[in-house]
């Protein structure tokens, strides 16, 4: 487990997490001028999206990391197919969200608003559209709010996929909790400690196996769900979580793990439902984090392991979409921003199609010459 690093210029310190393998450093380069507010890509399905944010009380159990609260108190932002394309879009995070997720990055010279400028494509509070639709989880990096996967999030909205975004208050920068108040990081105290990760990953399957306890009855449009197809993903500890949650909850068909170390113990029976790792070079066999491949081998259903090409921690999240709103040049031989947000969405994606919705999708059963970065191991992805 490492601390989280020092920015060298702003939002590089998406690279980083406590819940990873080390990332080898970067020369610092002059930033250049913030470019203005970013502006997440369209999505690439044919639904319009709609999104509304939950928030959610678990009265059976205290927060394991503020001893003042008397409940778990959990927010849950939904995306899902909407009724409608026009209507205004919701808020990528708040104002005072953006300055403290800015100041937990170090991030200088930036206007603390910056970040609650980014502009997303989902409608807020539109309407649900369809029916029977499968319901995906999704959980994020620590100290990073569940909007940092906004991107993955509205696409798999787009093509049908009710998308459950996570925050888990106290492990990240800025919660807004009901009552409006603002919840900062306290577990960050002890992201050193021993154990943690494993303690992390056992306190957000929880945090999943509540959510999909109480969603039906606390969203208005719930009715558009079906509850027997439901995948969970996520990005460093929330893909740890996912399959943490997976080990613990059997209502969960399928999950993805974006470049994170795992904690949950596999029993040594073998785990048969589907899982696909994605992630950044540090990921090979061998690698520094070997966690991937001993569970590899005590995966016995369907499981793909997915090594990119050119991509660091951030790539599966919307973090270099951000850069240029932060003045940030991206990292000589990086995957450029727009490739990134296509390869994740792509293969996350086509996971869930063939899991969710039975649909063959022939590009996770080989490399692909439109995917020239990914490299399927163990077998074909040396260092």
């Amino acid at each position: 487990m490492r601390p989280i690093a020092v920015a060298l210029a702003g939002l590089a310190v998406l690279a980083a997490s406590a819940c990873t393998a080390p990332t080898p450093p970067r020369t610092a380069a002059v930033a250049p001028p913030p470019s203005g507010p970013a502006t997440l890509p369209a999505p690439t399905g044919e639904h319009p999206v709609g999104t509304t944010v939950l928030h959610l009380k678990d009265t059976s159990r205290p927060d394991p990391w503020n001893l003042d609260a008397g409940a778990r108190e959990l927010k849950v932002t939904l995306w899902y197919p909407a009724e409608e394309r026009g209507g205004p879009r919701a808020p990528y995070m708040s104002a005072k969200e953006s300055e403290l997720v800015l100041k937990g990055l170090r991030s200088a010279n930036v206007p603390p608003d910056t970040l609650s400028r980014t502009r997303t494509n989902a409608v807020a509070d539109a309407e649900p559209a369809g029916r029977e639709l499968p319901l995906v989880l999704l959980s994020p990096g620590f100290t990073k709010p569940v909007s940092t996967l906004t991107s993955l999030a509205e696409d798999l909205a787009s093509r049908g996929y009710v998308v459950a975004g996570i925050d888990h208050p106290y492990e990240s920068y800025a919660t807004t909790l009901a009552d409006g108040t603002v919840a900062e990081c306290l577990a960050c105290d002890s992201d050193t400690d021993p154990g943690f990760g494993t303690g992390v990953a056992r306190i957000r399957a929880a945090d999943a196996s509540f959510v999909l306890d109480r969603l039906p009855s606390a969203w208005d449009g719930s009715a558009v769900l079906d509850r027997s197809r439901i995948a969970m993903a996520g990005q460093s500890i929330g893909g740890a979580s996912a399959l943490a949650a997976m080990v613990r909850d059997p209502r969960l068909r399928a999950g993805i793990n974006l470049d994170g170390s795992t904690y949950a113990r596999i029993p040594k029976s073998g785990f048969s439902r589907p899982f696909l790792f994605v992630g950044a070079p540090e990921h090979v066999p061998g690698g520094r984090d070997p966690s991937w491949e001993r569970d590899w081998k005590l995966l016995t259903g369907w499981k793909r392991w997915i090594v990119v090409t050119g991509a660091d921690h951030q790539s599966f999240t919307d973090g270099p979409l951000l850069q240029g709103s932060l003045g940030i040049t991206p990292a000589y031989g990086a995957l450029p921003a727009q490739r990134s947000a296509e390869l994740t969405r792509t293969y996350v994606a086509a996971f869930l199609d063939r899991h969710l919705k039975a649909q063959e999708r022939p590009v996770l059963d080989e490399p692909s010459p439109r995917y020239p970065e990914v490299r399927f191991c163990p077998s074909a992805c040396d260092s």
